[in-house]
């Protein structure tokens, strides 16, 4: 395998970029010709000097006519109109030296102006450039070969050497370390246990690890945001510039200034003058070099905007509508619960369903195998399996006949009760049977991103005044989730062309982002003014009609995006507005006679210089949120993975509960209060203490206050207090027997804690693990 080549590697480092000198050679030869006839002025050659400055005034008004002229005729109207006028009138007026330094202005706007059109689709072209052509695929012989990567197949078993690009989504073999900077944005290594899912684009950057292909190639999710630099390179859509919108009135006050000047006057070269310290560079200079600085900030945060227009229009927005399932909520199932029935094995029913289900494609399948590999339940090969679609998957486990799916015959009343509980709760069923006895049920669960509620809140600081949730589910399920997630509105059961309506009636109020990563949400996203789509989760048709691409699994950066192009439009509006109004201050001293022609060219130029700085001030701030610091990612990471622990013993508090409510006189009430009472002291308390003092009091920089984690704080002490409160109740107990009269209070104990603790691991999700860039929460 070492002497093979590695064909999924791109040719050249990505991150080196060549300077295309072409870009820069009008504004570079302009600016040597103005600098040669300084030279020449010096020396003593005023008319040489003259003559060069003629000439750059000259080659820079014949193509800024032709644009203009072009613009006229497409019934376009900017304020380019103004330099061609003040290059044309400083000809005829022999101010050449004003001339060649308007030239240099003009170009200077211009080259930037291209260069940002250019870095629209920068990050999106290098993507093109590391995309995989070649896959190594296994043999039935053992072998390896190389094919195209379009002959990739679902199923098929992949080798990933050192240093490839993971070729298509798919699943892990072996332990593996990956890169993914790239797609994401998130620069620390991240490791993948065997059995969890990869997204395509990612780098190896460990050891070689197979890959069982989960999606073709086309349907990949790399492929998805390759098209959409595919079509960014190939149909560059024009930055939409603010200098536009300002021509509607700031054109017609320059030339009534102007011609005011010249008729009061009676001299034309003060309307030269008001012409020259009218061109509107501050204008041209501003929207480039803040729109740049967005697009670029925002690629890095892990969006990739499609051109500057959008970006423009996304720090413009104030209506949000967001499809459910794989934006507000995770989009793939987890095993919520799992209820046996009476006298049941929860283990065991678990264990038989999961090693049934290891050979289906079936979402469902994927979470209750996934669920059994995380509590370390040895699963057993099937044998004679099938799969009746839509009825479930019945096969041989360990010799006995196991049926996941759907529940065939007359249910027993514990069933119906089970039924009637997942309904209210908004879950899937899985039933589990035997010879047709049901054994339990598996309930599954799409949980909501616990970075959801945060994100809807920095997107409300944000400047968004309506969001909106839209969803093709149930009304109850899609109601729990909004009230989640904080959301304004929810619409349920909405088909496709009713998102789309639905999108049309918010832009007609106001600028409107769309966000979904569905085939079915495509159409909606095309609809409104700024489509965003959730490419990290494989959602490649939705990716195609957007203008922007999530290409990292995480909500949150769509804010972080929102509030970098609110700023870098503020920044630009900023400058530009500033640069005019020194221009105005300017032009009303040229028109009065203050200011000539040439002493106007270069006070523009420190106009030009004061706004150009301002917009690089866009590099940087904006966000209203602060980076975690890598000593606390490495708290949040260690706590956020002891939360299954604490889980586990969730599920072993609330079995005894139900075993004391159900049958207090029971002999095995006590030692099950003994048992989950001595896990609670043994692995919940010291979790409990150690982020007390640990991660709370490193959390205070990230959230911005010493106070921010106070209510925690107060969570863990009613935690202690009802854990002391049952074990109150066993030292009561040498006889290993509860009393009727205590019972209540017990019960209020165990099932209070368990609310409380649900609640507290949520909430601590949700406001503290979702800060880390690298956060996933289970299932």
């Amino acid at each position: 395998m070492g002497a093979e080549p590695r064909e999924c590697v791109p040719e050249r480092p990505v991150g080196r970029r060549r300077v295309d000198w072409r870009q820069w050679a009008p504004l570079t030869l302009l600016t040597l010709a103005v600098l040669v006839g300084a030279g020449l002025w010096l020396a003593g050659l005023p008319e040489a000097a003259q003559l060069v400055w003629a000439a750059v005034t000259l080659v820079a008004l014949l193509p800024a006519t032709w644009s203009t002229l072009r613009q006229v005729w497409r019934r376009q109207f900017g304020v380019d109109v103004i330099a061609v006028l003040a290059l044309f009138g400083t000809l005829l007026v022999r101010e050449y030296l004003a001339g060649a330094v308007i030239a240099v202005m003009v170009a200077t706007g211009q080259a930037l102006e291209d260069y940002a059109q250019r870095r629209a689709s920068r990050d999106l072209r290098a993507l093109l450039e590391r995309a995989p052509r070649q896959a190594r695929r296994r043999t039935p012989d053992g072998g390896i070969e190389v094919v195209p990567l379009d002959q990739v197949a679902v199923g098929d078993r992949l080798v990933v050497g050192p240093g490839d690009v993971v070729p298509v989504d798919g699943t892990v073999e072996e332990a593996a370390t990956l890169d993914e900077s790239t797609v994401t944005g998130e620069s620390q290594l991240v490791t993948r246990s065997a059995g969890e899912q990869v997204v395509s684009g990612v780098v190896n950057a460990g050891a070689g690890f197979g890959l069982r292909a989960g999606k073709s190639a086309a349907e990949s999710t790399y492929a998805g945001i390759v098209r959409l630099a595919e079509e960014a390179t190939a149909h560059k859509a024009p930055m939409v510039r603010l200098a536009d919108r300002y021509a509607a009135a700031f054109v017609p006050f320059t030339l009534v200034l102007a011609g005011l000047a010249w008729l009061l006057s009676g001299q034309f070269l003060r309307a030269v003058a008001v012409l020259v310290v009218a061109t509107p560079c501050p204008l041209l200079l501003a929207t480039p070099i803040a729109i740049v600085s967005g697009l670029s900030r925002v690629a890095r945060r892990g969006v990739l905007v499609r051109d500057g227009g959008s970006l423009e229009l996304l720090g413009r927005a104030r209506t949000l509508l967001m499809d459910k399932t794989g934006t507000l909520t995770t989009g793939r199932p987890r095993a919520a619960e799992t209820v046996v029935a009476p006298g049941g094995d929860r283990d065991e029913v678990l264990r038989l369903a999961a090693s049934v289900e290891q050979l289906s494609p079936h979402v469902f399948a994927a979470a209750l195998v996934r669920q059994a590999r995380e509590q370390g339940l040895p699963l057993a090969e099937p044998a004679d399996v099938t799969e009746e679609p839509g009825r479930g998957v019945t096969g041989r486990v360990d010799g006995r006949l196991v049926r996941v799916g759907q529940l065939t015959g007359e249910p027993p009343e514990w069933a119906r009760r089970v039924h009637e509980r997942a309904e209210m709760a908004g879950r899937s069923t899985v039933w589990v049977s035997e010879d047709r006895t049901p054994l339990g049920a598996i309930l599954l669960e799409d949980p909501v991103r616990p970075d959801a509620r945060r994100t809807v809140r920095r997107l409300r600081e944000a400047g968004l005044r309506r969001l909106i949730m839209v969803t093709g589910d149930r009304s109850e399920t899609a109601r729990q989730v909004a009230q989640a997630v904080g959301v304004d509105d929810v619409i349920a059961q909405c088909s496709p062309q009713e998102k789309v309506t639905r999108v049309r009636e918010e832009s007609g109020r106001a600028i409107t982002v769309m966000v979904g990563d569905g085939v079915n949400d495509a159409p909606a996203l095309a609809a409104a003014h700024v489509g965003v789509a959730m490419g990290a989760t494989g959602a490649t048709a939705s990716a195609d009609v957007a203008d922007a691409v999530l290409t990292v699994d995480r909500l949150d950066r769509l804010a972080d995006a929102v509030d970098i192009a609110r700023y870098a439009r503020r920044i630009a509006v900023q400058s530009a507005t500033v640069g005019m109004g020194l221009a105005v201050v300017a032009m009303i001293a040229a028109a009065a006679g203050g200011l000539p022609p040439v002493a106007g060219a270069f006070l523009q130029e420190g106009i030009d210089v004061l706004v150009i700085l301002n917009a690089l001030r866009a590099l940087g701030g904006g966000l209203r949120r602060r980076d975690v610091p890598p000593e606390t990612r490495k708290l949040l990471d260690r706590y956020a993975g002891e939360h299954g622990g604490v889980r586990d013993v969730l599920t072993r508090l609330r079995d005894t509960a139900d075993l004391v409510a159900t049958r207090p006189d029971a002999l095995e009430c006590v030692p099950a209060l003994r048992d989950v009472h001595r896990r609670l002291v043994d692995e919940v308390l010291p979790h409990e203490a150690a982020e007390e003092r640990h991660l709370y009091p490193a959390l205070a920089g990230p959230l911005g206050s010493d106070d921010a984690t106070s209510t925690m704080s107060r969570a863990h002490v009613e935690i202690h207090r009802l854990m002391n409160r049952i074990g109150g109740h066993l030292a009561q107990h040498p006889d290993g027997r509860l009393r009727r009269e205590e019972v209540p209070d017990l019960l209020a104990a165990l099932y209070g804690l368990d609310a409380v603790l649900r609640l507290h691991l949520a909430q601590e999700e949700e406001d503290y693990f979702s800060l880390n860039p690298t956060y996933a929460p289970e299932g």
